[in-house]
């Protein structure tokens, strides 16, 4: 089973990567794709939104805190729409 969850990046500051992984790998496991970005401090993020939708399409399930930047983004709005 796939998930979109966080990977950590930042040493001193947390940044995260959002990537599509699979369930039994660590959180710094290796990933299938990378599909966005998320830095809490600035509260910037960056969503590649075919690819997140590619992944959703699939089966893939958002962790908890993916699923909120993913509903403040509109984008599971947008996968409601299409099915």
């Amino acid at each position: 089973m796939v998930k979109l969850r966080l990977k950590r990046c930042g040493r001193k500051q947390a940044i995260y990567r959002i990537v599509a992984i699979d369930v039994r790998s660590r959180r710094e496991g290796r990933d299938l794709r990378k599909v966005g970005f998320y830095n809490p401090i600035k509260n910037q993020t960056y969503l590649n939104v075919p690819a997140i939708l590619y992944f959703l399409e699939k089966g893939a399930q958002p962790t908890g805190t993916v699923h909120d930047i993913l509903r403040k983004a509109e984008l599971l709005k947008v996968k409601e729409r299409t099915l």
